[in-house]
């Protein structure tokens, strides 16, 4: 229970001057309004979130002009009645109510003698406007990405699914930023058990503030020393969709540009938007590279240090006699060279990705041809390691998602060490330890490996959007994400 709105306004003033004590953002306007009697109103808002045709040419100053006419009891009258004919204004009856609408960019109105606090919806905050997914490119499909807005994010879903059974939850998470959390779900499709799972999770914990979905992606995540992401996110409204029409969940965060979406599996991070709007000869062959590029981004290394240090034998003696030669005068062991230019390599990202933007692509081009040419030139690293490396690193790139590809690039060191230590024993054991570690991770209790996995359950997927994407017209039914009695999307129309 909060504090009740009172009808004195100087009650309310005085609340409310405590309260944003030391504030200078916050503006205090008080003003009469009526014919004869006039009756003392004050608007109270943050200076950059009401422009300043907010007071004269827009909705609240049109309401100011209707009052201007009215008697103090006819003024009064209207408020209780709800007569003002603003869409945008709504009444709360506890001044902690009124305080967080202020606070979320709104202009409030208290007036003395009525007990509500009245919410006039202003511009906001200043925020980014929509504009396209830097960091998940297709070429084919919109172009539009999240931005900053959770009202701007979910009005971008809302265009794509156009119905009622689309769903918004907003919560308030956050002891002191109070920030605006939406949770996105189609009622007929979506598990009541992941919603309930999800609400647990987030009402689990007390913080300071989230500034980021990042936060409650880690806050909400079952297994937090998996380096796996147990949230799929993306900057895409489109996918956002995609995946809600297919039984999936959506939590976005005020101040952030990404969706979470669950419950997710790894074959989610291996497909993108336009898989769905391309033909699925050419979706195929591409989502068959990306898994090949998983591959290689974590094993590549490490099988050429076990290949080249213990199992020399399964090379044609051409190839073996190359490689020796490429190697002559190196006097670091294979090991150390390796892990020298991947640490190079990561340099080289790192500071590409915080350098200015027109300057980051040159970073990435310069620095690896100097380091490379140089450490060769120097007899540092043989030729064959720096091509290795740059495998490694492509590869890495190819994987859709960011959190998923950097996870794969931090294995990837593990797999370096058993193949420069152990040879193909320690790759195999390598393999066996993230296979048996995928195969235990479960996200809201869909298997991780789903639908390679879980055969019981992948009767309901019908098979047909794993490594491989089937013709548009088979893929007839929902994935295991959905209700059972929802799993049909796609059925033909009888002729008449």
């Amino acid at each position: 229970m909060g504090t009740p709105v009172s009808k004195l306004l100087k009650d309310n003033e005085a609340w409310l001057r405590k309260k944003c004590e030391g504030c200078a953002d916050i503006k205090f306007r008080p003003m009469k309004l009526g014919a004869r009697e006039k009756v003392d109103c004050l608007a109270v808002y943050i200076e950059v979130t009401v422009s300043n045709l907010m007071l004269e040419e827009s909705m609240l100053g049109r309401m100011i002009q209707q009052f201007e006419g009215m008697s103090r009891k006819e003024f009064i009258q209207c408020l209780e009645n709800d007569g003002m004919g603003i869409s945008d204004a709504f009444p709360y009856g506890t001044m902690e109510e009124g305080m967080r609408a202020m606070l979320a960019g709104n202009l409030i109105l208290l007036v003395d003698g009525y007990d509500k606090v009245i919410k006039v919806g202003s511009k906001g905050y200043p925020a980014r406007s929509v504009s396209s997914a830097e960091s998940e490119k297709v070429l084919r499909g919109s172009q539009e990405g999240f931005c900053e807005s959770v009202k701007l994010n979910t009005a971008l879903v809302r265009k794509r699914i156009r119905s009622a059974d689309l769903k918004v939850e907003e919560l308030f998470i956050g002891e002191r930023s109070d920030t605006v959390t939406a949770i996105l779900y189609i009622e007929e499709l979506v598990y009541p058990q992941i919603l309930e799972e999800l609400h647990r999770r987030l009402d689990r914990f007390r913080i300071d503030g989230v500034l980021d979905s990042g936060i409650l992606e880690q806050l909400a995540e079952e297994d937090q020393i998996s380096p796996f992401p147990q949230f799929q996110t993306t900057e895409r409204p489109d996918l956002t969709a995609m995946e809600l029409l297919e039984g999936k969940v959506a939590v976005i965060s005020d101040n952030s540009p990404a969706a979470l979406l669950l419950p997710t599996t790894l074959n989610d991070f291996m497909r993108v938007s336009e898989d769905r709007y391309n033909r699925f000869e050419i979706a195929s062959f591409q989502r068959i590279i990306r898994y090949v590029a998983m591959i290689l981004a974590m094993m590549i290394s490490g099988t050429y240090l076990a290949v080249i240090g213990f199992h020399t034998s399964i090379l044609p003696t051409n190839l073996l006699l190359s490689f020796a030669e490429a190697r002559k005068g190196v006097p670091f062991p294979s090991i150390l060279e390796i892990l020298f230019m991947e640490l190079a390599f990561e340099l080289i990202r790192e500071s590409g990705v915080r350098m200015p933007g027109p300057l980051s692509g040159t970073i990435g081009i310069v620095g690896g041809l100097i380091i490379g040419d140089a450490a060769v030139s120097a007899n540092l690293v043989s030729p064959m390691a720096v091509v290795v490396v740059a495998v490694s690193a492509l590869s890495s790139f190819a994987i859709p998602n960011e959190e998923c590809a950097a996870a794969f690039r931090l294995i990837k060191y593990g797999f370096i060490l058993l193949g420069g230590i152990f040879g193909m024993l320690g790759i195999a054991v390598g393999c066996y330890l993230v296979l048996g570690h995928l195969s235990g991770l479960v996200s809201f209790g869909i298997p991780y490996l789903m639908p390679f996995t879980a055969k019981g359950m992948e009767a309901y997927r019908g098979g047909k959007d794993g490594i491989v994407r089937g013709p548009f017209r088979m893929m007839k039914y929902r994935p295991v994400f959905a209700r059972r009695n929802q799993r049909l999307r796609l059925k033909e129309r009888k002729k008449s």
